[in-house]
């Protein structure tokens, strides 16, 4: 009995060795096509460039819908021909818009835009965390075009995993705004 006793406590002891499994580095790899930027074209009264890979589709207000199927991102383009009279109302509701972000953002950083040869002026905001747009922009000639953008994604708003796909599409973003021209200013 003494004998089959420390024979089981053999085998039990020999049976749980942990085999030592090297695991590779692993790391999630986002790859986006390198932009490639051409002028959209539309009948509206501004045109910008945009990223080859997204489509761009245009409605009868000239309201831009961006797409990038790849990312479920979108990018809304809202314009508005206005005057001085409001445009301190619109520039507040602008600013209202990409603020209301803030209870689920962790910071929201602007950066003002000027272009006097362009005659485009505007505020580009980055919202970093887990809200519903990660980045907005508003962009005017101060006296009678006025056109805003938000960025969304179809997903809930997870903002680590989103970050490349945010960043890339950011960065299409600012391309639309330094890009964008009003057509008869020229």
């Amino acid at each position: 009995m003494r004998f089959l006793i420390i024979f089981l406590l053999l085998i039990t002891c020999a049976s749980c060795e942990d085999d030592v499994v090297v695991k590779p580095h692993a790391a999630l790899r986002l790859r986006f096509p390198t932009p490639v930027y051409s002028e959209v074209k539309m009948d509206c009264p501004f045109v910008f460039k945009q990223n080859e890979f997204a489509q761009v589709s245009v409605n009868k207000n000239c309201g831009v819908k961006v797409d990038y199927p790849n990312m479920k991102a979108t990018v809304f383009l809202t314009y508005i021909e206005t005057d001085r009279t409001k445009m301190d109302a619109q520039l507040i509701e602008a600013e209202r818009l990409a603020l209301n972000h803030q209870p689920r953002a962790i910071n929201i950083p602007q950066s003002q835009y000027v272009n006097p040869d362009k005659k485009t002026y505007g505020t580009f905001y980055e919202i970093n965390g887990n809200a519903a747009s990660h980045g907005q922009f508003h962009l005017t000639d101060s006296i009678k075009h006025f056109v805003t953008a938000a960025l969304y994604f179809d997903t809930k708003p997870h903002f680590d995993s989103l970050l490349p796909a945010i960043e890339y599409v950011r960065n299409d973003m600012r391309m639309m705004m330094e890009t964008m021209e009003w057509r008869g200013n020229k």
